[in-house]
Parts: C-alpha cells; structure tokens; sequence
C-alpha cells in the first residue's frame, strides 16, 4: 500500500470516526496541546496534520513572538534560530495531503494551500491561526497562536483591517506555557533573543 492511499485511509477512518484529533507541541519551555478542528476547517486542518504527522516541525523554533498579541511559528528556515529568512519558508511545492478523502495539491512556487474561508471562528486567545502574506491563497506551514483577542486578524472583519487569516484549532492545554513564551525577551526583528524551540509535535 502505498503512503498516499494510506494517509487517505488515515484521514477518512482514524480522524472522521473520531473526536477531532489533538496534539502535544513539546517545547523548550513546556509543553501544550492544541485541538485541530477537523471538523470545520479540513483544508487547513489535515494541510497541518499532514505535517505533523511528517515529522516536518520537529526541532523548529518560534521566530517571531510579540507580547500581548501572537506566538509564529512554522518556518522550515527557523530549524536556525536565527537564519534571517525565517518566515519565508513553507511546505514541498506540489506535494499533497488528503483532507476527508480529498486529495489537496500544494502550489508549485511555495507549497501554499486554498483559503478556507467558510467558518467564522474569531482569533481569540489560544486559538491557532494561519499565517499569510496578505495575498490570495498564500498559507503553507507557517501558522500564529493568539494570546489576546485579535478581532482585526478575522477574515469576515474588512471593517477593521485587510487582514485574513483562519482559524483551525484551539489550545485546550497548557496555555500558561504560551502565555510564557509571549513574555521572552526579543530581538528589534520580534525573534526570541534565547531561541524557544519545538521539539516536537505529535498527535496524542
């Protein structure tokens, strides 16, 4: 059996028969685990799973950490801390995931996805949101975790900014770890002056 049609297998049986899967981000500073909503945003969802379930975060670091706004993290480039192109980074241009049973390609320059635009869950506090650069179906890997309310970040809200970035999950434990890591100290670039490593993401 080849790993296409068993990653097919994977996402129709193991997450749609189950309550949506969660995950455990071992870190530097602790640990905390995060609910991906299979349910309601599978696009996006099983693109990070799929990643997950790689090996493709293990050993990167946060690059980007701004108190009393969002933890980023994702960058394939950020496996060094401080390589000046991280955030530039994403997944395997044209390499695919299965969501549900459907086969999503990953776009040929930068292994970007499809804007899942269909639920409207607000980037509160914990919650876990795609990043972008602000251009049409411009998300990959990179992801940002909320710790306050950032309303303006809603793609619904064009009444506050521009900005359009999904939700796709929530921390469900350990949010005082985040909240930690939003407190260290950084550089003028937002970049972790001690970098704050993942060791590793795993499904629970």
């Amino acid at each position: 059996i080849n790993a296409e049609y068993m990653g097919h297998l994977l996402s129709v049986y193991f997450f749609s028969e189950m309550a949506n899967p969660r995950v455990t981000f071992q870190t530097t500073q602790g640990n905390f685990v995060a609910e991906i909503y299979v349910d309601k945003m599978p696009v996006t969802s099983y693109n990070f799973l799929d990643l997950v379930q790689t090996g493709f975060y293990n050993g990167l670091h946060f690059h980007r950490v701004i108190d009393n706004f969002m933890l980023q993290f994702g960058c394939p480039h950020s496996r060094n801390p401080k390589d000046p192109r991280a955030g530039t980074g994403g997944p395997q241009p044209r390499s695919t995931y299965n969501a549900g049973g459907k086969t999503i390609t990953r776009d040929a320059r930068e292994g970007c996805i499809p804007d899942e635009f269909t639920q409207r869950i607000s980037n509160e506090p914990g919650t876990l949101s795609m990043a972008n650069t602000g251009s049409p179906n411009s998300g990959g890997s990179q992801f940002f975790i909320n710790t306050v309310h950032n309303d303006f970040l809603d793609w619904w809200r064009a009444d506050l900014s521009p900005s359009q970035h999904p939700v796709f999950g929530k921390i469900v434990q350990g949010m005082d770890v985040v909240n930690k890591i939003g407190k260290v100290r950084c550089d003028g670039n937002d970049n972790p002056i001690t970098p704050v490593q993942v060791i590793s993401v795993t499904l629970v």
